[in-house]
C-alpha cells in the first residue's frame, strides 16, 4: 500500500482532499483546494505511537505533515480526524507500511513529543495549585505580546466577542462584548470593579474609560500585566485602572460593586468551583453583581478534561469545562441569586474566524516571532475550536448573579435593561 493510501484511510476515503506523499504517491481528490503533504516517514511513527488523535497534531506541529489551503476548510473536510484512532486503525496503518523498509524502520521508532507540548499533564493531585496554575497560564499567555497583537487585533481581547450584527468587525464586536458586560453589571461612575483573569486589561480599561469606574484587574501572566499597565498609562487611565500580576486568590480588597470573570473559570478546575464562586461572593458588597463568562460543554455527559487531548497538551494545560447547569448550580450554592443566562456559542465561532484571518494575514511575521511550530499550534487549535463551536461540541455562556441585600433586595430591574431597544 502506498503512503498516500495509508493516510487516505486516516482522513477518510470520502474526504474531499488530495494527499501527496514524499515518495511520490498520491491519493484522494485530485486538484482539491485542500492538500495534505506527508513530508516524512516519521509522520507514521507519530500516528502509531501517540494516544488518540494526538499523532496527527504532533506530525503537523513538527512539520512531518503539512496542510495546504485553509485550515478551517481542511478540518471541515476531514471530519474523521476528530475521532480517536482505534487499535484496529493502527493495525491497518502498520499493515500498510510493512512492505516498505524505510517506512517500517520509521514506524518502529518512537519519537519524543515536540517541545511545544506540555509534559506535566499527570499528577492530578497538583492540579490547580497556585504554582501549577501559574505555569499553565504562562505556557499559553506568555508567548509574545507582539504575536497576540497580530492575532487578536487592537482590542487585545482574547475572549469571545459579541457581534451586534453579522457584518460587525472583530473590534466592534469586542467593544460590544465589554460594553454588554458593563451594562449587565450596571456600572456607574465611582463604582469599584474587580476583573479576575483580566488578560491584557480590556475590560478594566473599558470600565474606566466608558463608565468612570475604578477597576482592578488581576492576571497570572506577567507579560499580560506589563502590557496592560503600559496601555493604561498611555490611555491616561492610571487614576482609575490598574492591572496586577497576581493570583485572584491573593486579592486582599473587598466591598466591590461588581466582579467580572471573563474567560477564567475554564482554568479553575471542577473541584475548585465552589471555593471560587464563594471567594468572588465574599468580594462583593450586598447588592453587587457577578458576570461569569466562560466556555462550557453542552452537558455533563463527557469528562471535564481529556488529558491526552490536543487542547490539554498544547493550548490550555489543566483546563476543565463543565456544563452550564453545573456551573449555575455551583454559583447558586455559593449564595448568588442567578438573574440571567445566555449562550454566545455562534459569537465565538465568528470571533475565532476573525482570529484565524488575522493569523493568516500575519503568518510570516508570526513564524519569525514565535517559531513555525508554535504558529502551527495556533493555526490548528483556532480552526478546530471554530468548528467545535459551530457543531455545538463546546459553548460559551454568560451568567449574571447578584449578592442579595440582607432584606432580599436584588437591586435588579423588573426586565433586563442592558440591551438597547431594537431599531
Amino acid at each position: 500500500m502506498t503512503l498516500a493510501k495509508v493516510f487516505e484511510r486516516i482522513v477518510g476515503p470520502e474526504a474531499p482532499v488530495e494527499i501527496v506523499a514524499y515518495d511520490g504517491s498520491r491519493s484522494g481528490a485530485h486538484g482539491s483546494e485542500v492538500r495534505i503533504d506527508v513530508r516524512s516517514p516519521y509522520a507514521v511513527s507519530y500516528l502509531l505511537h501517540s494516544p488518540g488523535a494526538l499523532g496527527l497534531a504532533r506530525a503537523y506541529v513538527t512539520g512531518h505533515l503539512d496542510v495546504h489551503g485553509d485550515m478551517y476548510d481542511a478540518l471541515w473536510r476531514m471530519s474523521q480526524v476528530f475521532s480517536d484512532l482505534t487499535p484496529r486503525d493502527r493495525l491497518r496503518i502498520l499493515g500498510g507500511v510493512l512492505d516498505d523498509p524505510l517506512l517500517r524502520a520509521a514506524a518502529t521508532k518512537r519519537l519524543p513529543p515536540p517541545p511545544q507540548e506540555v509534559r506535566n499533564v499527570r499528577f492530578s493531585f497538583l492540579r490547580h495549585s497556585k504554582r501549577r496554575d501559574a505555569e499553565a497560564i504562562s505556557h499559553h499567555y506568555d508567548v509574545s505580546n507582539t504575536f497576540y497583537e497580530w492575532v487578536l487585533g487592537p482590542s487585545m481581547a482574547y475572549t469571545c466577542a459579541c457581534y451586534p450584527r453579522p457584518d460587525a468587525t472583530l473590534e466592534e464586536a469586542q467593544f460590544h462584548k465589554f460594553d454588554l458586560v458593563a451594562r449587565k453589571l450596571a456600572l456607574e461612575p465611582g463604582m469599584r470593579l474587580l476583573d479576575v483573569g483580566c488578560g491584557w486589561g480590556g475590560m478594566v480599561m473599558h470600565a474606566a474609560r466608558e463608565y468612570g469606574v475604578r477597576a482592578l484587574g488581576v492576571t497570572l501572566s506577567k507579560q499580560q500585566a506589563e502590557w496592560a499597565q503600559k496601555a493604561i498609562a498611555e490611555a491616561g487611565l492610571s487614576e482609575l485602572a490598574e492591572v496586577r500580576h497576581l493570583d485572584y486568590r491573593d486579592v486582599a480588597e473587598e466591598g466591590f460593586d461588581a466582579v467580572s470573570s471573563i474567560g477564567l473559570t475554564e482554568h479553575i478546575g471542577k473541584a475548585n468551583l465552589p471555593a471560587y464562586f464563594s471567594f468572588l461572593y465574599g468580594k462583593l458588597r450586598p447588592g453587587g453583581r457577578l458576570l461569569n463568562h466562560t466556555i462550557t460543554r453542552p452537558d455533563d455527559s463527557e469528562p471535564s478534561m481529556r488529558q491526552q487531548g490536543f487542547i490539554n497538551r498544547y493550548v490550555f494545560p489543566d483546563g476543565e469545562l463543565e456544563g452550564p447547569g453545573y456551573l449555575i448550580s455551583r454559583l447558586n450554592e455559593a449564595g448568588f441569586e442567578v438573574r440571567h443566562e445566555e449562550n454566545l456559542r455562534e459569537h465565538y465561532a465568528l470571533t475565532l474566524a476573525g482570529w484565524c484571518r488575522n493569523l493568516d494575514e500575519h503568518w510570516d511575521e508570526a513564524v519569525a516571532e514565535v517559531g513555525e511550530a508554535t504558529a502551527r499550534v495556533w493555526r490548528l487549535y483556532m480552526a478546530g475550536c471554530r468548528i467545535g463551536f459551530e457543531r455545538n461540541w463546546i459553548q460559551l455562556h454568560q451568567v449574571l448573579g447578584v449578592k442579595l441585600a440582607a432584606d432580599g433586595a436584588a437591586g435588579m430591574p423588573l426586565r433586563p435593561d442592558w440591551e438597547p431597544p431594537a431599531a
